[in-house]
């Protein structure tokens, strides 16, 4: 296991004030499995959080200023598909891959923080959690929470993207939400140590 941060406090709960941080964990010491429950409490908890909102928001700006779904159209109207889309697009990927998945596979689907050494080692520790998790028995294992979810995810988004219905399209929405899953590992890896750099507890 990773070595083992005393908090120095409750966990923030939000990675800059908007990326919800439910799911961090700074120690494996001691290590206590979720029950079923517990895991779609934390789902529940990401999906609803006003950060998620926030996202979704930006994210629909994003996608609607490229034209990424020319179905959707422009305006309002454009616009509220857009969100609509991108909201249920982080709801239903944080309840497959820490609600759904995690209880039936036996898998924990928080992210326990490395903490301390290099830069380089925790980044690709934070990075290699996409791919290697703690299972609720206590060892380590692949992680077909995140890839399993975030695939069922993406097959249920096929039914609402019109215009994004083939193989490569999915292939390529599969790899995005795992790029930023892996990014949100590391800002939440980090985030700790930024609080602390800037004198915020």
């Amino acid at each position: 296991p990773p070595p083992c941060e005393p908090a120095e406090g409750p966990m923030s709960k939000r990675v800059f004030g908007i990326i919800p941080n439910y799911r961090t964990s700074p120690c494996l010491v001691n290590y206590k499995p979720l029950s079923v429950r517990e895991k779609y409490k934390i789902a529940s908890e990401d999906s609803f959080d006003r950060g998620t909102v926030v996202l979704a928001l930006a994210f629909a700006g994003e996608s609607q200023l490229t034209n990424a779904n020319r179905a959707f159209g422009h305006g309002v109207s454009g616009y509220a598909q857009y969100f609509g889309t991108a909201y249920g697009d982080f709801v239903i990927g944080d309840f497959m891959t820490e609600g759904v998945f995690p209880s039936l596979l036996h898998q924990d689907p928080r992210y326990f923080r490395y903490g301390r050494g290099g830069v380089s080692r925790r980044m690709g520790y934070a990075v290699g959690q996409i791919f290697w998790t703690h299972n609720d028995s206590g060892s380590s294992g692949f992680n077909y929470s995140e890839l399993v979810g975030n695939s069922t995810a993406v097959a249920i988004s096929e039914s609402y993207y019109v215009n994004e219905r083939d193989a490569s399209d999915a292939g390529i929405k599969l790899a995005s939400q795992l790029g930023v899953d892996a990014a949100a590992n590391v800002l939440k890896e980090f985030w700790p140590d930024i609080l602390r750099k800037f004198g915020r507890h």
